[in-house]
């Protein structure tokens, strides 16, 4: 096994759970993706993760990859609260749909870096920032800001509905324009 699983790192799930599970349907209702993406964040997955193992489905990246792929970038990049995660899984997505996988290829490139935009525009208007200590207004990268955040609930108050609300524009960017794949 190449990567091996730390028990901590995923709650104590096995590979087996995280890979296999599809959040699908609740009540036997189909979810949404923005639904389907809070339901995961709401689970243990951070933001990042959330979105990247939801839409990565449609680009046949397995639930395990988009796992450790988007790892990182939670709470603003190791929790250093840098741009918010489920921003940085959008950029991971758009990426997928549109980037360029020839270098030269200028125009995939600016296709991708437009649709990027696209979406930050959109969630810097509704949100007021990209920045994760901005929309939590906590500092998490500290030992008392991430005390603080627990304390006050932020994580469901504030991260939850920004997950759903990313994957929510997530599709409509994702759905004005053709993918190129």
């Amino acid at each position: 096994m190449p990567f091996p699983l730390r028990a901590s790192g995923l709650r104590e799930r096995t590979r087996r759970d995280i890979s296999t599970r599809a959040v699908s349907e609740v009540n036997g209702c189909p979810m949404n993706n923005a639904d389907r993406a809070a339901a995961l964040f709401q689970e243990g997955c951070c933001c990042s993760q959330a979105i990247l193992a939801v839409f990565g489905e449609r680009f046949h990246l397995d639930r395990e990859m988009a796992m450790r792929l988007a790892a990182g970038f939670g709470g603003g990049m190791g929790r250093q609260g840098g741009v918010c995660g489920a921003v940085s899984g959008a950029v991971m997505v758009l990426g997928l749909n549109f980037g360029n996988v020839v270098p030269s290829d200028q125009q995939a490139k600016e296709a991708a870096y437009d649709r990027v935009r696209e979406f930050a525009r959109r969630f810097q208007t509704r949100h007021g920032s990209l920045i994760c200590r901005d929309l939590l207004d906590c500092d998490i990268s500290s030992a008392e800001g991430l005390a603080m955040a627990k304390r006050h609930g932020l994580f469901s108050t504030v991260c939850a509905p920004l997950v759903r609300d990313a994957a929510s524009m997530l599709d409509d960017v994702l759905g004005e324009a053709a993918p190129d794949k």
